[in-house]
């Protein structure tokens, strides 16, 4: 019997096809309600997540699949393709790709994220990223999640 895998099991494939020069994965000590809960919440808190993201919009809705503009530190734009359901985000442009996904885990949750430049004449400048940078800017990215996460009350809470 065939099986769908899972929102962390299709981000480290995604990861792998692209190469991404950030992909990292760990376990938040907090429940998934309120780690998806920052996660889903592009357009309050991707700016928090992502020092360079000063502004990332997001059209309300319900919708799975939505269009989004970001801006980033230097106030350039661009438009993103974004699918959102629980436990699973993938933002595309024209030059990034963004994936992060979230399973519960016990009394915590298993966290992921993943990102790449799209063109492949970057390759290099993100091999170099991966050596430099990419490491150190996974664990401050997850720093984050776990903090804005712990800042909302569990789900049910007051």
């Amino acid at each position: 019997m065939n099986q769908t895998p899972g929102p962390l099991a299709r981000l480290h494939v995604l990861a792998a096809g692209m190469r991404a020069p950030l992909h990292a994965e760990r376990r938040l000590g907090l429940p998934f309600d309120q780690v998806w809960a920052v996660v889903a919440d592009l357009e309050g808190e991707l700016p928090h997540l992502l020092p360079f993201v000063r502004e990332f919009r997001v059209p309300a809705g319900d919708s799975e699949r939505k269009s989004a503009r970001a801006v980033d530190a230097l106030g350039l734009r661009g438009d993103f393709a974004v699918r959102l359901a629980p436990g699973w985000c993938l933002m595309q442009s024209r030059l990034v790709t963004m994936g992060m996904a979230a399973e519960p885990d016990g009394d915590g949750t298993r966290f992921a994220v993943c990102g790449a430049l799209r063109p492949a004449a970057l390759g290099p400048v993100q091999r170099g990223y991966r050596r430099l940078l990419g490491e150190r800017r996974a664990r401050a990215f997850f720093r984050e999640v776990e903090r804005r996460a712990a800042l909302r009350p569990p789900e049910g809470g007051a």
